[in-house]
This record gives structure tokens, sequence and C-alpha cells, in this order.
């Protein structure tokens, strides 16, 4: 039986633009896109999660404002199952301290990179 992993994803916007992030060469999956977050630990809930994955990843503070989306995908190796929020910067200045890359895209443009494949569902969504 494979292992479940919980995580979260923040969709970060900005007027009508939202923010996507390429992984590191030095993780699983590297060079794909993907909304940030992270794994939830023991004893925390999703948001606070999500705002410590996000201060940790772009050294900025989120506001969480309402789940999107709960995507199951089932890779290989495990099922990861992703809480998806809608979020919003606090701060402006971001530091990528854990991607190589970010862009500010338009929903329509979402489907222009190479997104990990949990996350087709959810550009879906985005896209209508």
């Amino acid at each position: 039986m494979k292992n479940i992993v919980e995580v979260v994803a923040a969709v970060i916007k900005k007027d009508d633009l939202i923010l996507c992030t390429q992984r590191p060469n030095s993780k699983q999956f590297s060079g794909y896109w993907e909304f940030p977050g992270g794994k939830v630990e023991k004893d925390e809930t999703k948001e606070e999660a999500l705002i410590r994955e996000i201060k940790e990843e772009l050294n900025v503070k989120i506001k969480v404002n309402h789940l999107i989306s709960i995507i199951d995908y089932e890779y290989v190796d495990f099922i990861l199952k992703m809480y998806v929020y809608d979020c919003v910067l606090l701060e402006e200045n971001i530091i990528l301290l854990e991607h190589q890359a970010m862009k500010w895209l338009r929903k329509e443009n979402l489907d222009t990179l190479n997104w990990l494949p949990s996350d087709f569902a959810l550009i879906e969504i985005l896209k209508k």
C-alpha cells in the first residue's frame, strides 16, 4: 500500500497574474513547475503549514483566504493529497530560497509551462 502524503499549495494572485515556481535541480521532479507550498507537519493546521512553507520558500508572508480544491494524485511511489488555497501576498519582495525560477502568468497561459502531473487538474480549475 502506498503512503499518502498531505501537502498544501498556494495560488498567489497579483492583479490578474498567478505566481508559478520552478522546482530546484536538487529535488525530485527537478525543473518542473508547481504552485509553492509543501508538506504539513504534525500538530500543524493546513493554513499554518502553508504560511510556514511560503516563508521558508519565498521569504514572504501571506494571508490564506480560502480552500480552492483538494487534489488527489497517484504517483508511482506515493499518493499525493494536495490542499490548494487562494492566498494574497502581505509582502512584495519575493526571494527564491528553494526554487530556481518564478513567473507571473495569466490563467490562460498557465498551460505553457511544464507542470508537475498533480497540478494539471488545478490548472483546469483555475482557467475557468
